[in-house]
């Protein structure tokens, strides 16, 4: 072969290199500034606006058969977990990935208020949990996170648990939440979380079928990207421009609940992580987060 002949194929391969690096890189920007049309968190950062945002395509499918349900869940198309008095006036419905950043910066920011709403009887909390970014990453992260959420469930310490794996949410490229072994650790953080049962939950993923139902709903849905969070059916991301505030939340559920009782809660929540910040990013969220950046969902079939 020629000399000419080898620097011709080896500068080829390069621009073949080069070409595939492009790709690459432009698909790392598309995945994280796209914006869609749901609830999405704007966090005000050294003046200015920070919006978080995340694609993905759904994860797996799950057959239409029963599947295993966590105590309280409900079932149907759009099985979720509850959480508050059951009595309570107003709803919140949550759409949510424990991999998403934009969740974790809504949870964090938003947190005490949905707290504090949940425990005097006046807001019920309905999580659905889905799995876009393992299906648009790849990995389990999202799955297994959710199916421990779920074995928390059972053990009645759904939202103690699910604080916890926000407040221990690991980068997005870092598929973390797919170590069971982890999972479980960030469990002990729960008081009396960890027991046989809910050891062999975790591992076995028992409730592997129920998150994938749950996701299967995300994507008939129509909503574009997590989170999505609605009160009473109304879609905050479209309250005040998406600047939407925890205090903006509270003047809506009392506005909502004039003239009505609050619920009153079976039990406690036993187990409840503390309110504060523990991450760079939730000491920020926790001073100005709205529920308006998030994770949307470019390839998923209708939505989310």
């Amino acid at each position: 072969m020629s000399q000419k002949n080898h620097e011709g194929k080896r500068t080829a391969r390069e621009r073949l290199q080069e070409q595939r690096e492009k790709e690459k890189a432009r698909a790392r920007r598309s995945r994280q500034a796209i914006v869609a049309g749901s609830v999405v968190v704007v966090l005000a950062i050294a003046g200015g606006i920070a919006v978080w945002v995340t694609s993905a395509n759904g994860g797996g499918t799950s057959s239409d058969n029963e599947t295993a349900r966590p105590k309280q869940a409900s079932g149907g198309s759009r099985p979720a977990i509850p959480v508050g008095a059951p009595g309570a006036p107003s709803t919140l419905t949550v759409w949510e990935d424990f991999r998403c950043p934009a969740c974790q910066q809504f949870e964090t920011g938003f947190r005490p208020a949905i707290h504090e709403l949940e425990d005097s009887g006046r807001l019920k909390s309905e999580y659905h949990l889905v799995t876009i970014i393992d299906g648009n990453a790849g990995g389990k992260g999202s799955l297994n996170a959710a199916n421990a959420a779920m074995c928390a469930q059972d053990a009645g310490k759904f939202r103690a648990y699910h604080d916890v794996l926000y407040s221990h949410q690991p980068p997005e490229e870092q598929d973390k939440f797919a170590d069971k072994k982890y999972l479980l650790q960030l469990a002990a953080k729960v008081k009396g979380l960890v027991t046989p049962a809910f050891t062999t939950c975790v591992n076995d993923g028992r409730y592997d079928a129920f998150v994938q139902k749950s996701n299967d709903a995300f994507v008939k849905s129509g909503y574009r990207g997590t989170p999505t969070v609605l009160l009473n059916g109304k879609d905050l991301s479209k309250e005040k421009g998406g600047r939407f505030t925890p205090a903006d939340l509270k003047k809506m559920v009392q506005d909502a609940n004039k003239g009505k009782q609050p619920g009153k809660s079976s039990s406690p929540h036993p187990g409840a992580a503390p309110h504060k910040n523990t991450s760079p990013q939730g000491k920020q969220a926790g001073r100005s987060a709205s529920p308006r950046a998030q994770h949307p969902a470019t390839s998923a079939t209708p939505g989310y």
